[in-house]
């Protein structure tokens, strides 16, 4: 048996670890020159979407022996509407980097890799398939599984972003959810620490959104961010990324071919991270080349969650300034910042996504 996994990301290399676990050494190939080459960010797991799980470093660790260091822990998240601010209290989750920063996840896990890593590689996929009998395809994106005609993608995201300095609680995270400037879309700011934070502004790539010049919007947020943290931040560094296809693939395995990460399809419709699953899908395929499980069997409740996921998408896209202001404004409610907090806790495995998502359903379109 010989392997390859095409991708050094999250999903190719937690893949590799766990083959490594049961004997196999894959050979990676990646077409960048070092693991996390991209533009630094920090993201979020949030717990509650994805329970029955509640803390996913911890699930890792004493499942799957892959150790991952959070940045913090986050604690509150602050909720901005147009018109009104919110907050959001507990065990919330964690905040992660991502990219080109030695603390990211992916360096993490580069760290517990022994296999050999191809780096600059020319390697495609056609390649690969004539010398290896079987193939991960971790690529960071859904190109090939498009290619492969195995993929259906429902949202294209408009993404920009910078690394800014100010003075910032490590524990907490803030998101705007106002369609003055992100249109049908969201924003938020993730500390690396106390003194950075990351603020992104993303939204979905729809013919109404192709008229808006996204130079403007970031402007309008920018004030926003200084105005509601009371401080001029200062711009260290910017991305920005055009059309991001957000879909899932098919079948998540044709023939020896395992489609893992965002060629599976991990990144959450609703909110837009998906590290958690890319690790999993990684996880997931070792155990199908090794013999140990079914990859197709083991990714259903993962396909199930995005469908939930895309769901609380496509309701969010419903929703106008007015119903966030209504939503935003009741978070400070006692009642709820108690239903909030156990849901987000440990001690319940309640799937709060799963059964919202079904109840709404019947009323949103999923096409």
């Amino acid at each position: 048996m010989s392997v390859a996994i095409m991708g050094a990301g999250l999903s190719g290399l937690s893949c590799a670890i766990t083959l490594e676990k049961y004997g196999i050494r894959p050979t990676i190939f990646e077409d960048r020159n070092m693991v996390g080459d991209r533009f630094v960010n920090c993201e979020t797991i949030f717990n509650i979407f994805n329970k029955p799980i509640n803390n996913c470093l911890s699930y890792f660790e004493d499942n799957y022996d892959i150790h991952l260091e959070p940045v913090s822990y986050i604690s509150k998240m602050i909720i901005h509407s147009k018109n009104e601010v919110g907050t959001i209290k507990g065990n919330l989750g964690i905040s992660n980097i991502r990219g080109r920063h030695e603390r990211s996840f992916e360096n993490q896990l580069f760290k517990q890799v022994k296999s050999k890593i191809n780096f600059n590689s020319k390697y495609t996929y056609e390649d690969l398939k004539k010398e290896f009998t079987h193939v991960v395809l971790a690529t960071g994106d859904g190109a090939y599984a498009c290619r492969l005609n195995n993929y259906k993608c429902d949202v294209l995201a408009n993404l920009k972003g910078a690394t800014v300095e100010g003075n910032f609680k490590s524990d907490e995270a803030t998101t705007w959810f106002n369609y003055d400037f992100v249109p049908k879309g969201y924003a938020y700011l993730i500390p690396f620490s106390e003194k950075e934070a990351h603020i992104v502004i993303a939204y979905p790539d729809y013919p109404e959104n192709s008229s808006k010049d996204v130079n403007d919007m970031w402007k309008k947020f920018y004030e926003q961010v200084c105005k509601d943290t009371s401080q001029q931040l200062r711009i260290t560094d910017r991305f920005q990324v055009k059309d991001y296809i957000m879909g899932i693939c098919d079948q998540p395995k044709i023939d020896t071919t395992y489609f893992a990460g965002n060629c599976f399809g991990t990144i959450s419709p609703g909110l837009g991270f998906g590290q958690f699953t890319a690790i999993l899908t990684g996880i997931y395929a070792a155990y199908d080349i090794c013999g140990i499980d079914d990859y197709e069997t083991l990714t259903k409740p993962l396909k199930e969650n995005y469908k939930n996921s895309l769901v609380l998408r496509r309701t969010l896209e419903e929703l106008d300034d007015s119903n966030f202001d209504m939503i935003v404004k009741n978070l400070d409610n006692k009642l709820f910042d108690k239903l909030i907090d156990k849901l987000h806790g440990d001690e319940t495995n309640f799937d709060l996504l799963k059964w919202v998502s079904y109840a709404l359903r019947p009323w949103i379109s999923l096409k």
